[in-house]
């Protein structure tokens, strides 16, 4: 892929890649579909007919050069048996199913907005028959395949950075969707889902406890709903969640604020939410005006927490409310205005029970922001918050691409989460020290509260050991002195 001119870097190659192997996946699953319907002695409907299914044009026919180019580009091609007909990408996006609600209509809206970048038919031929080696009713490819998606993902450092947009680490994934814990029959959403780790991760944890058919059918019925409205990642959360055992992804390709914020009845609401939103974004002023207007702000994440908080299931004597985990920066925490006003709302309205402070650097490479983990639930208003201040490993200062977060660093908060003290890294404060409103009116709600608890840097110390390292500083400092009065003596004797 790197040899054909179309192909301007790694946000080029990798939909290239991800199309194309999207096709072979959905071949292979169909292949193993029919098998199992003859068998059973009944029909199957295919999601792509031929001559478009992979098989018939990616690996029995064997086109190649213009051929091959003319058949994935054109609105009207030569088909392989001579017949004129619509082009692959064409066929691919005016797939419709009666119901509105199928693979098909799944990968009519994936291939609207991707196109074939590759110029050289050959080339194209030799990737082709690359992926045509993948075998997707393997689980051990599969997960291959998985790992590989991340892999790629963090080195698009370019594609990543744009509009404040930043991959979560999967150790913070994987700790928000253990502590928020999604049980059989409630419904996930992560309404800026990215290229799907906190859906791919929910569905596993789901999955585990679907025992028989019938609690895999209700696992597949809208279970799993997420927004993503940039194509790249909206093909790979797709990719991701087939891959992973997903039958139709409920994954909304269009901008999650686009909807009057009023307009959001109880139909629409969720159980859980689990986010990222994009930090720092800008939004048009169509969209800001689906808000209230005391509380309009260009922060992206700012509105994304007014819609979470409006998406929750409220409370109600028959069903318990809904709860959320979400990812904030340090801004969020104590700006004032809006802001203010937004959070007010969040600890009268929910219970905000838990803000855990990252470490610095855990987003390395994309943005050294300072970010936080937001633990909230609808049912009462906030009477106190613990916060939980997550240490980097000893001897370092933060993280880094080379040096990330690793999942064993959250056991000890797990092992705390559930049976809490104050201690070096918690600690709690009443609602009233957090929400204040000075003599002249000004609202102010604060959770960029340092540790009170935290030892410095020579608590850890005894003080025999603090005795010995200040010695060595001094000895270290005099033998300096020494060496600059040398220097200065021998540029003396020289003039």
């Amino acid at each position: 892929m790197r040899k054909d001119k179309g192909l301007n870097g790694d946000a080029d190659r990798l939909p290239m890649l991800t199309w194309l192997m999207f096709l072979k996946f959905m071949d292979d699953m169909e292949t193993e579909q029919e098998t199992k319907a003859a068998l059973s002695d009944k029909k199957y409907q295919p999601v792509i007919e031929s001559p478009y299914r992979w098989r018939d044009w990616g690996k029995n026919f064997g086109w190649t050069g213009d051929d091959l180019l003319n058949f994935i580009n054109n609105e009207n091609t030569t088909l392989p048996d001579g017949t004129q007909g619509t082009g692959l990408l064409y066929y691919l996006r005016g797939l419709q199913s009666e119901g509105g609600r199928s693979r098909r209509d799944v990968l009519a809206t994936v291939f609207k907005g991707l196109y074939n970048r590759m110029i050289d038919g050959y080339l194209l031929r030799d990737v082709v028959d690359k992926i045509d080696q993948i075998h997707f009713t393997s689980n051990e490819e599969i997960n291959t395949l998985s790992l590989l998606y991340e892999s790629l993902l963090k080195e698009m450092r370019d594609a990543a950075g744009d509009a404040g947009e930043f991959y979560t680490p999967r150790p913070v994934v994987r700790f928000m969707v253990e502590m928020t814990d999604p049980q059989l029959g409630e419904t996930v959403l992560d309404p800026a889902s990215g290229t799907g780790g906190f859906l791919v991760t929910s569905f596993e944890h789901i999955k585990k406890q679907a025992q028989s058919t019938e609690q895999w059918q209700t696992l597949q019925k809208a279970t799993i709903q997420g927004g993503e409205a940039k194509p790249l990642p909206y093909l790979l959360c797709q990719m991701n969640l087939l891959l992973h055992g997903l039958e139709y992804p409920d994954i909304d390709p269009l901008n999650s604020l686009r909807f009057k914020l009023s307009d959001l009845g109880d139909s629409q609401r969720v159980d859980i939410i689990l986010t990222n939103p994009p930090f720092g974004g800008e939004e048009e002023r169509g969209i800001l005006n689906n808000f209230p207007s005391d509380k309009q702000t260009a922060e992206t994440t700012l509105l994304f927490l007014q819609l979470i908080m409006r998406k929750l299931r409220r409370q109600s004597p028959m069903q318990k409310g809904g709860r959320a985990a979400v990812v904030v920066p340090n801004g969020t925490l104590f700006a004032d205005g809006v802001a203010a006003r937004i959070k007010k709302q969040l600890v009268e309205e929910f219970n905000l029970h838990t803000v855990v402070r990252l470490g610095d650097g855990v987003f390395a490479p994309y943005t050294d922001i300072p970010s936080n983990l937001l633990f909230f639930e609808h049912g009462k208003a906030t009477e106190k918050v613990w916060f939980y201040e997550l240490p980097t490993p000893e001897g370092r200062k933060k993280y880094s691409k080379t040096k990330p977060i690793q999942h064993h660093e959250f056991e000890p908060l797990k092992t705390w989460w559930n049976d809490r003290k104050a201690n070096e890294y918690a600690w709690c404060v009443p609602i009233n020290d957090i929400v204040n409103t000075d003599d002249k009116g000004k609202l102010s709600v604060n959770l960029d509260l340092k540790n009170p608890n935290k030892k410095g840097e020579y608590e850890y110390q005894a003080p025999e050991v603090l005795i010995q390292s200040i010695v060595t500083k001094e000895k270290h400092i005099l033998k300096l002195m020494e060496d600059i009065q040398e220097t200065i003596n021998i540029k003396e004797l020289v003039v």
